[in-house]
């Protein structure tokens, strides 16, 4: 079977008869096994697939008109999303044999327009990490060099659409989590303004940051998941009515860029050269492109962490050995029971990230920690509108280097934290970004990613300038 790069392009052969669902389904479950050591499915749903696929064939051949917007679009979900009946553990012990009551929301949305979930994804526990070896199910391999890494924590939606085990996928965006995978595998990552998409079903982990965010092969798809999944939900207050508009952005965009995240000596150079040449493509193609000044960028990380660990502080809470998940069968007594299960079933990652929290909330030391993240969240916030007030988008790398090796991150917290420096913006200013894959690091062949940032609800801009552009990178 062809490698089908699109949700049109399926579509398009459904209906001339080229292929079926079920066909498709069993090309995406053969992809799924010759691909199983890079370990990018925590569980693959292959009899349900096929089932579902059976339906929507005899569905389109009783009526054609009947099929939804995604008919024939396969799609994997980060195992941090709910979907009714299956099991869900967020990659991590604590949640180990829990299979959740409810499907999200989004997830709802897509199986009304015939989506076919073909399984679910691993990554960091809980989304804590940017690596994806912070995984219970153990780490997943980028396609291209599975010495590698992926990225994550949705590394394994990004190698799930990477290796063509399906047309997208659904991943959650707290801190870059959807782009900087995207970019590291060379796919499409995008992450919506804060409460696009109803988080109802994404199991929590910085509430004020979490985003539901889509990995594809084009912005086309994005932008056709976006339109299904995104509006109002009951149970999700901060998902508001407003609707989007795929409309096609102007002639001529004008586009800021940081100068210290593009010269910066940190900056791996490969990825420095593949930024600036992405940026003359831009000017080529007769778009403003220009440096503005961003005094914050040494707060971004401090803030960000501060915040979302203090959240996850609060939302792991929950998570206790008695009503669900896991639980130490030795423990004697209530606090055993606390303590042992917690300490087993949270990684260490995630434990450092509980006490973190936990520390800047104390008494004590609130005001001096959190309310300081708080302040700078807001200054942050601020100097982003006023960029947006002159200029149509903010141009960033996804990531200072490429896809790094195994261990080079993971023993070093301080460093994978700082790997976020350019995505954490995005979800601290609550504005929606897209990942680009933008050309291959001239010494070692991995992928590199631009990212492009828009204004809080302009998603049809940011869409609809890459999607009518040519790729710059064509041009080098």
């Amino acid at each position: 079977m062809p490698r089908y790069n699109s949700i049109q392009a399926i579509q398009a052969a459904l209906r001339a008869g080229d292929t079926t669902c079920r066909a498709l389904v069993e090309h995406y479950i053969f992809q799924t096994e010759q691909n199983r050591p890079l370990n990018a499915f925590v569980e693959v749903w292959a009899d349900e697939a096929l089932e579902r696929a059976d339906a929507l064939d005899r569905k389109f051949r009783e009526n054609p008109a009947s099929a939804g917007r995604l008919f024939g679009a396969v799609i994997s979900i980060k195992d941090n999303i709910c979907y009714a009946g299956h099991e869900v553990t967020a990659s991590a012990k604590i949640l180990e044999g829990f299979h959740s009551l409810y499907s999200a929301t989004a997830v709802e949305r897509l199986l009304a327009e015939d989506a076919i979930l073909i399984g679910r994804t691993n990554c960091d526990q809980f989304g804590m990490g940017s690596t994806n070896e912070n995984s219970v199910y153990g780490p997943v391999h980028n396609a291209l060099d599975p010495e590698r890494i992926p990225g994550g924590s949705s590394g394994g939606a990004a190698v799930s659409v990477q290796i063509d085990s399906c047309i997208a996928a659904l991943g959650s965006d707290t801190g870059g989590s959807v782009r900087q995978p995207a970019g590291f595998c060379g796919i499409w990552g995008f992450k919506p303004t804060y409460g696009r998409i109803s988080r109802h079903g994404l199991l929590a982990y910085g509430s004020s940051f979490d985003q539901i965010g889509v990995l594809a092969n084009n912005p086309t798809d994005i932008a056709l998941l976006l339109g299904i999944m995104e509006g109002p939900d009951d149970y999700d207050s901060t998902a508001p009515a407003i609707p989007v508009n795929h409309a096609t952005s102007k002639a001529v965009s004008r586009i800021a860029y940081f100068p210290q995240t593009v010269e910066n000596e940190s900056i791996d150079a490969g990825v420095q050269t593949v930024t600036k040449q992405y940026i003359d493509g831009l000017k080529a193609a007769g778009h403003q492109v220009e440096p503005v000044a961003f005094d914050l960028l040494d707060y971004i990380i401090p803030a960000y962490y501060v915040l979302t660990t203090a959240e996850a502080s609060s939302n792991l809470s929950r998570y206790d050995g008695l009503r669900y998940g896991y639980r130490n069968p030795n423990a004697r007594n209530l606090e055993e029971t606390y303590v042992l299960s917690r300490s087993e079933g949270f990684s260490e990652e995630v434990k450092r990230r509980i006490l973190l929290g936990t520390f800047v909330l104390s008494s004590g030391y609130y005001d001096a920690y959190y309310t300081k993240a708080q302040q700078a969240r807001r200054l942050i916030r601020d100097r982003i509108r006023e960029i947006f007030r002159d200029h149509d988008f903010i141009l960033l790398p996804v990531a200072p280097t490429v896809a790094g090796r195994f261990g080079e991150q993971s023993e070093d917290p301080v460093a994978m934290y700082l790997s976020d420096i350019y995505t954490v913006l995005a979800n601290l200013a609550g504005i929606p970004a897209i990942s680009i894959p933008a050309g291959t690091h001239p010494e070692n062949g991995m992928p590199v990613g631009v990212q492009l940032m828009a204004d809080s609800w302009n998603e049809e801009a940011l869409l609809g300038f890459v999607g009518v552009q040519p790729n710059p990178s064509s041009v080098f």
